[in-house]
This record gives structure tokens, C-alpha cells and sequence, in this order.
């Protein structure tokens, strides 16, 4: 898999294929208040690819995205499918190419993300992602 290769799943196949593969792990990659305040798929484990307030890279990303998959899976972290998932797929989709260039195998972006994009006044969770397709979240 190249750089720009990275399937885009929308968050009922990504749903479906977590359901089918439990190897595979969904990756939250949005900031900590994100995560917690907005809420998260249920099992999702969270490391964060860019931090408010500064919105900077985390400049431990991949050493924190393989200390957090080595803690639940016994195989080789590159080899474990990883869906990466953001606000809307923007973010995840960054991390994952960031992923693929450290020898990630098999990557996947959640493309509608967490809250999905905007309605026509601008808020979020109406038109699509993953809460307003009804798959299962929690708040912190």
C-alpha cells in the first residue's frame, strides 16, 4: 500500500468490519477534549494526531499509537489492521498515511469521521459520521 492508497470506509463498513475482524482496531486520533467531552465509539483506543489548543502535531504519535496497540494485541503493531478516525476524516486520514510511512499494513479512514460534516446551518451530527448513523458511542 502507497501513500494515497488508504481506503476510505464509511462508519457502518468500518462497523462491519470490526465486527468481522477482531484483530482490526478503530484509532480515535482527535484531541483529548474531543475524545472525551464530544464522545467516541465504544472501544475505540485514542491517541491524539493533533492537540488543542495549538492544534500541533503530537510529536510522539507513532511511538504512542504502538505502545497503545502492543498493550491489547500480541502480534506485530504494524501488522493489526488500523481504522483511523477523526471529527469529519481529514485528521485520520493524515495519521494514517503517517502510519503507512512507518510500516503500517493495513490502514483504514473512517472518511465521514466521528461527527460527520456540517447541515445546512452548520452544525454537525445531522447529515452523516459515525453518531448520526447510529453506531455505538460514549462520553467520558
Amino acid at each position: 500500500m502507497s501513500t494515497g492508497d488508504i481506503p476510505d470506509l464509511d462508519p457502518k463498513q468500518a462497523f462491519d468490519l470490526l465486527a468481522s475482524r477482531p484483530e482490526a482496531l478503530l484509532l480515535d486520533v482527535r484531541s483529548r477534549v474531543e475524545y472525551d467531552y464530544v464522545g467516541h465509539p465504544v472501544g475505540a483506543l485514542h491517541v491524539a494526531w493533533k492537540e488543542f489548543p495549538a492544534w500541533s502535531e503530537n510529536p510522539d504519535f507513532l511511538t504512542e499509537v504502538r505502545r497503545a496497540i502492543a498493550a491489547v494485541r500480541p502480534e506485530p503493531v504494524e501488522a493489526v489492521p488500523v481504522l483511523a478516525i477523526c471529527r469529519s476524516g481529514a485528521r485520520s486520514r493524515a495519521a494514517a498515511q503517517a502510519l503507512e510511512r512507518a510500516g503500517f499494513r493495513e490502514l483504514y479512514n473512517v472518511a465521514e469521521g466521528f461527527e460527520g460534516d456540517k447541515d445546512a446551518e452548520n452544525h454537525r451530527n445531522t447529515v452523516n459520521g459515525w453518531r448520526a448513523r447510529g453506531l455505538p458511542w460514549e462520553q467520558t
